[in-house]
């Protein structure tokens, strides 16, 4: 149900405009961490807090990663700070890269732990992957207290899926983020489309 953003009317907001947006620690996180915000960020964070699907398309190091996390972050946060964060899923992040781990390190974990030492308190926001890697102890652990935000790979959410308890705690999920979408012109593509059906089916 969720409404596309119209490329011919698509425009870069300005840096008051998405400051106005986000919650204060993430806003002023960004204000010290970078000074601005970059063109891709311009054209993506307030779009994504408002729930549009968008297609973001830019060079490496743009940026594009954190425009959906700051979104997603601030958006917990302020549940966090509402004592209003439930134990689901609200943000699934799906790449088909190996590189999963540093990705995640630079572009949500350290930008979360930063915001939290800024605040002096932790908001209590879970932080899991879930890959072929994953062991059975940690895949049981994550079905019983659900991850907020949960990281995957393409075979990795099918699977989940299937999942009894992944599904109830998927049903609600509010934010679904594909990265490196240029590595999916193959079968893999073709099988994430599919469970991307799936998960909006459930949620």
């Amino acid at each position: 149900g969720e409404t596309p953003v119209d490329p011919n009317q698509c425009t870069p907001n300005s840096d008051k405009e998405i400051h106005s947006v986000l919650h204060p620690i993430v806003s002023e996180w960004f204000k010290k961490k970078f000074g601005s915000f970059s063109e891709s960020q311009k054209y993506s964070i307030v779009p994504i807090g408002n729930r549009k699907n968008i297609l973001l398309s830019s060079p490496t190091g743009s940026g594009k990663t954190l425009s959906a996390f700051a979104s997603i972050l601030s958006y917990l946060i302020n549940l966090s700070e509402k004592g209003n964060l439930e134990d689901r899923i609200y943000a699934v992040y799906c790449s088909p890269l190996k590189a999963l781990s540093r990705d995640i390190e630079v572009n949500l974990n350290q930008p979360l732990r930063e915001m939290e030492e800024m605040a002096k308190k932790s908001f209590g926001i879970r932080i899991n992957v879930r890959t072929g890697d994953t062991t059975t102890s940690e895949r049981v652990k994550m079905a019983k207290k659900a991850p907020h935000i949960l990281i995957t790979t393409p075979e990795s959410l099918a699977i989940v899926l299937t999942s009894k308890n992944f599904v109830e705690n998927i049903r609600e999920t509010e934010f679904c983020v594909v990265d490196e979408i240029h590595a999916l012109d193959n079968k893999r593509g073709v099988y994430l489309s599919i469970t991307l059906e799936r998960l909006n089916e459930v949620s």
